[in-house]
């Protein structure tokens, strides 16, 4: 296990129990219970630097551990035979960047915020299902079909993710390496490139990089739907094809926040620009 036993008995193994808070689609170490500080009352968790991604060894910190023989407990019997494990986060909103926080973590235990997923075997692709959970596509439906302030089951399944006939074996290999890139960042994620044949080291955090990959899946989920260049565009930004008065929204703190970083709505400009080059290419 890459953290630390919090037992004085060295051979007593107790996996952390992680929160939704410290997992992100993009960021699967996003925030750590090492350290933490008060805004306003209520405690918050420090997101992690740039600095701690780019290190393969440093993993987040758990409030709470748990008995190693609990977890494999309640693992046993699960339709699901792999070393990792997948989920999305439930609390959720439509004025975060991203309302479908999915993302694939190391066998440990979670809290109720994180909900478990296990799709394995009957031809269902757990990469292909997390990838297209995590695609702008889907997340613009759920936006419409959410209220609250949590991401049920219930709306979970009625989702329209696409069935594993969907997939060819040349979309499998264009899914495949960039979820690999973007996942297997650190060495708790050994496990998961082992299941997809790789064995080098983890991937280099680079946040252009990452984008880009990010981008190119968007783009592929976009055509998987059907969607025209157009449909896309509204997705992205309904200004950006139907003017700048018209007055709904789909990603207004994405927008924002990139607007103040990149001085440009950069992840609309990258979509596209992969929508082109896979269109011209016709990959997928």
């Amino acid at each position: 296990m890459p953290w630390p036993k919090p037992s004085e008995n060295p051979n007593e193994r107790r996996p952390p129990l992680l929160a939704g808070k410290s997992r992100q689609s993009a960021r699967p170490r996003a925030a750590s219970y090492e350290s933490r500080g008060t805004d306003r009352g209520y405690r918050v968790l420090p997101g992690t630097t740039a600095e701690q991604h780019s290190d393969p060894n440093y993993e987040v910190q758990p409030f709470y551990w748990v008995d190693a023989d609990l977890l494999e407990a309640r693992l046993a019997g699960r339709p699901w035979h792999r070393s990792w494990l997948m989920g999305w986060k439930d609390v959720a909103a439509v004025t975060n960047e991203r309302t479908t926080t999915c993302a694939a973590f190391p066998r440990v235990a979670v809290g109720h915020t994180i909900r478990v997923m296990f799709a394995d075997g009957r031809g269902v692709s757990p990469i292909a299902l997390l990838t297209n959970l995590s695609s702008l596509v889907l997340d613009f439906v759920a936006r419409l079909k959410f209220g609250g302030l949590h991401l049920t089951v219930e709306t979970m399944k009625q989702l329209p993710v696409l069935p594993a006939s969907a997939y060819t074996p040349a979309d499998l290999k264009f899914i495949i390496p960039r979820a690999l890139e973007l996942i297997y960042t650190s060495h708790s994620m050994a496990p998961f490139a082992e299941d997809l044949d790789y064995s080098g080291p983890p991937f280099a955090w680079d946040e252009d990089r990452r984008a880009l990959l990010r981008s190119e899946l968007d783009a592929f989920y976009a055509r998987a739907y059907g969607l025209t260049r157009d449909e896309l565009r509204y997705i992205l930004d309904p200004a950006d094809v139907r003017g700048p008065d018209y007055p709904s929204e789909t990603f207004r703190v994405l927008k924002s926040s990139e607007m103040a970083r990149y001085r440009e709505y950069r992840t609309a400009r990258l979509v596209l620009e992969a929508w082109d080059r896979q269109n011209n290419t016709r990959v997928a």
